[in-house]
């Protein structure tokens, strides 16, 4: 069994969700939102670093996976994103997590079936796949599918006798 965490990184909002994983099976532990409310931006990026660290510190994840930086029609957005995902990653590294990183379309395809699925079905089949009752936050349901997408990467490796870093 492992516990995967997975991140979808933003600026003001950086979801995390935690799954395990089991023979191709996947179960609900806990998700959230790492909140930032600081006009400074340098501030936000300590928050969001604080706040997955602390996450990882309670809930003890054995490996993670991160949404990578979508282009943007703003490169300013896009940036920002980046940095984000660079202070998520950063607790991940010093927490001594292996983390993996994943396209937004192959998050979708591997958890809506296509990778131009909306917000709106992504939260659904999250909360089908780990028989959650009730709304999911769009960034908890975003992160719980990063991980479901790795789970299901992984399996698919083992089977094949492969490492998972081939397949992204």
């Amino acid at each position: 069994m492992t516990r995967i965490l997975g991140i979808d990184p933003g600026s003001r909002r950086t979801g995390v969700g935690l799954i395990l994983a089991s023979r191709g099976q996947v179960r609900h532990i806990h998700h959230g939102i790492v909140q930032t409310f600081d006009e400074d931006f340098p501030r936000r990026l300590a928050d969001i670093y604080r706040g997955v660290k602390a996450f990882i510190a309670e809930h003890q994840p054995d490996e993670a996976a991160i949404e990578t930086v979508f282009l943007s029609k703003n490169p300013q957005s896009a940036l920002k994103l980046g940095q984000a995902r660079g202070a998520a990653i950063c607790a991940c590294v010093e927490a001594g997590l292996p983390i993996s990183e994943y396209a937004p379309t192959h998050i979708k395809n591997a958890v809506v079936g296509t990778g131009g699925a909306d917000k709106s079905q992504v939260q659904y089949m999250v909360g089908l796949l780990l028989t959650l009752q009730g709304a999911i936050q769009a960034d908890a349901a975003d992160a719980l599918a990063v991980a479901i997408a790795h789970a299901h990467l992984r399996e698919t490796a083992g089977r094949l006798g492969l490492p998972v870093k081939l397949f992204r």
